[in-house]
C-alpha cells in the first residue's frame, strides 16, 4: 500500500523544525537524517531531509533553500480534546516567534500555519441544527484561539 508523506520546505532550518515539533506532540521521533555528499549540492554533511514522525504521522523536512516559502494555503491541523491541550499547543506554536491569526489558525516561527482546532468545535458546526452551528460558527470567527467554553456558550444560545 502507498503511503503518503507530506514534505515541508525549509530554508535550512529542517533538523531544527523537526526536533521541536517531536518534542511539542506525544508519539514523536525522528526516524532518519540525510546528509548532502561530495555530489552536492549542498555543503558535504550538511543535512538535506529530516523524516520524522509527529503522533505516528510520517513527515519530512527538506533544507531546500529560500525559493518556497510556507503559505497559509497549507497548513497543519491538529484536534484537540479540551482547553488544556489547545492552550499547550498553541503557546508551544507561537514559541519563538510565531505569529496569531484568526480562528484557531497560527504560523510558527518557521512560517508554517498550523489550526489547533478542538473537537468539541467540528462536533459543534457540524451537528444537525443549523441555528446551533451559526451562533458557533459566529462565535468562532471572533476568536484568535479558540475558547471552548465560549463555544459551548454560544451553542446554548
Amino acid at each position: 500500500m502507498q503511503q503518503i508523506t507530506p514534505c515541508l520546505w525549509y530554508d535550512d532550518q529542517a533538523e531544527e523544525a523537526a526536533g521541536y515539533y517531536t518534542s511539542v506532540f506525544p508519539n514523536s521521533r525522528i526516524t532518519d537524517v540525510t546528509r548532502y555528499t561530495e555530489a552536492g549540492p549542498g555543503t558535504p554533511g550538511t543535512v538535506v531531509t529530516v523524516a520524522f514522525e509527529l503522533d505516528g504521522r510520517p513527515f519530512v523536512a527538506l533544507n531546500g533553500g529560500p525559493i518556497f516559502p510556507f503559505t497559509e494555503a497549507v497548513s497543519l491541523q491538529v484536534q484537540c480534546d479540551d482547553q488544556a491541550e489547545v492552550d499547550r499547543l498553541w503557546a508551544a506554536l507561537l514559541e519563538g516567534g510565531g505569529q496569531e491569526s484568526q480562528c484557531g489558525w497560527l504560523k510558527d516561527r518557521w512560517g508554517l500555519s498550523w489550526q489547533v482546532t478542538p473537537r468539541v468545535l467540528i462536533d459543534l458546526v457540524s451537528g444537525p441544527d443549523p441555528a446551533k452551528a451559526a451562533r458557533v460558527t459566529e462565535a468562532m470567527l471572533t476568536m484568535r484561539r479558540i475558547d471552548i467554553r465560549r463555544l459551548l456558550e454560544a451553542a446554548e444560545g
